[in-house]
C-alpha cells in the first residue's frame, strides 16, 4: 500500500470534531484514499457518531494461489517492519529458513512494537508487505514454503 492509502486517524477525528462543533447532522467525505460518512443519531444531544470505512481489499488477491505454500498472516492491525531499527538488517529475507517461533517482522501498533513469530517451519517464498506499510488482521504478510 501507498503513503495516501493509509488511514489517518487524526484526519477522522478532525472531521468528528469539525461535524461536533458546527452542529452538523451529517457529513459524507469520499477522498481517493478512504472513504468516511459521520451521521449523528437523531434525538441524542450527546450525538452519537458512525464512521463507515471501505473495507479492506481480499488478501487473497496478494497471494499467489500456490497450495503449497502456507501464509505468516498479520496477527493484529499495525504497521508492518522487517528489521527491529530502521539501520538493522531484516529478521528474513526472501530464500532464508525460518523454524516455528522464530522473529520474522514487527508491527507496531499504538506505538508497541510487536515481535511476530513465524508459526509455520520452512523456506520464505516471498514478502508480501513493504517495509513501514499499514496491515490489517489476518492479511499474509509472508509466503512460506515448508517442503523445504
Amino acid at each position: 500500500m501507498a503513503h495516501e492509502s493509509r488511514l489517518d486517524l487524526d484526519e477522522i477525528r478532525a472531521l468528528i470534531r469539525l461535524a461536533t462543533e458546527a452542529d452538523i447532522t451529517e457529513l459524507d467525505v469520499d477522498a481517493p484514499h478512504v472513504k468516511v460518512r459521520i451521521k449523528k443519531a437523531h434525538g441524542n444531544s450527546a450525538g452519537k457518531i458512525s464512521v463507515d470505512l471501505p473495507a479492506p481489499p481480499p488478501a487473497a488477491a496478494e497471494a499467489p494461489a500456490d497450495a503449497r505454500l502456507a501464509p505468516i498472516a498479520a496477527p493484529m492491525v499495525g504497521t508492518f517492519y522487517r528489521a527491529p531499527k530502521p539501520d538493522a538488517e531484516p529478521f528474513v529475507n526472501e530464500g532464508d529458513e525460518v523454524h516455528v517461533g522464530q522473529t520474522v517482522c514487527v508491527l507496531e501498533a499504538m506505538k508497541m512494537f510487536n515481535e511476530i513469530p513465524s508459526d509455520v517451519a520452512g523456506r520464505i517464498a516471498r514478502i508480501l508487505v513493504e517495509n513501514g506499510a499499514p496491515v490489517e488482521y489476518g492479511q499474509p504478510l509472508f509466503l512460506v514454503d515448508p517442503a523445504t
